[in-house]
């Protein structure tokens, strides 16, 4: 992960953080148990699309649910390394940090692949959670309230420039992101997290918490969130699979699916595992938008570690 200079974030109003002193010491290992639910979420929540779920494995044939079960077991407790070197970097200029987490990220990378077998399952959640880790105990180490806010505002400074750096013309094309980027200006993760997760900030995560605040249970909040993810993701994974008639097909289904009601509508689940059908029929699968989905819940659940760090969950 290279560093470039970049401009300093506008400064947010102060408040302090309740994560102070000891319940400080035991905060990275909350965020990776945080991180290791987040991903357990996401690959159980079913039906998805063209993914991996309990229903089937989606568009993939060389991974099921043990192969994200194992995955998710090996990168999660990364986080508290990632957060770890965040918080010692709190009083660092945003341009310095991306550099220091870079080993972390490989080890991490390292270790999803020993547990798979060779089967990539999550380098892009290992690029955001790594970011999102990091940037969290930034805003710890700097005594400022840990919210989702001020971690995206966070990760927005560290990822500025990203894609000028890494998805310029003058760079050679030799990652599928970059080859994407260089035939349809699409800047995939790389983008997403140099705009501080807008996605997920300004568009998954209220719909997630507007539904869980109007009752829905989890599982259906979190199918809302993916469902919009669906729609507005510009989702580099579906147009490798599905060249951008691919993604508009799939945005447009999750549109249709929306202006039917969407979670509300009563064949809902029915109407996903046609979705579902469907996408596997194309070869499609937006892991771009699963990534992003994870994330959703753990920027949600972020806030409550100041009062409450989950128990580690069990695979």
């Amino acid at each position: 992960m290279p560093t470039i200079p970049t401009r300093a974030p506008e400064p947010r109003p102060a408040r302090r953080s309740a994560v102070v002193g000891r319940r400080g010491a035991g905060l990275a290992a909350a965020v990776a148990a945080l991180t290791h639910e987040a991903l357990e979420r996401e690959f159980l929540l079913t039906p998805k699309p063209g993914l991996v779920d309990r229903r089937n494995t989606g568009s993939h044939r060389d991974m099921d649910l043990s192969t994200f079960a194992a995955s998710a077991a090996a990168i999660a407790p990364f986080a508290a390394p990632f957060f770890r070197l965040g918080r010692a970097a709190a009083a660092l200029p945003a341009e310095a940090v991306l550099a220091t987490l870079r080993p972390t990220g490989l080890e991490a990378e390292r270790a999803m692949y020993a547990a798979t077998g060779g089967v990539n399952t999550h380098k892009g959640s290992i690029f955001a959670f790594g970011l999102a880790a990091a940037a969290a105990g930034r805003v710890v180490g700097r005594g400022d309230a840990l919210d989702a806010e001020a971690v995206c505002e966070d990760v927005a400074a560290i990822a500025a420039g990203l894609v000028e750096r890494e998805l310029g013309p003058t760079h050679e094309a030799t990652t599928a992101g970059a080859a994407i980027h260089r035939r349809f200006g699409l800047t995939g993760a790389r983008g997403e997290a140099a705009s501080g997760f807008a996605t997920v900030r300004h568009g998954s995560l209220p719909v997630l918490t507007a539904a869980l605040d109007r009752g829905v249970g989890t599982e259906r909040a979190l199918h809302a969130a993916f469902l919009h993810l669906l729609e507005h993701n510009p989702d580099t994974n579906l147009v490798a699979r599905g060249g951008p008639q691919g993604a508009a097909f799939a945005r447009a289904a999750a549109a249709a699916l929306r202006r039917r009601g969407g979670i509300d509508a009563p064949d809902f689940v029915a109407a996903m595992e046609r979705l579902d059908d469907a996408f596997i029929a194309a070869n499609l699968s937006p892991g771009g938008s699963a990534d992003l989905l994870a994330l959703t819940w753990f920027l949600h659940r972020l806030p409550a570690l100041a009062a409450d760090p989950p128990p580690r969950r069990r695979s």
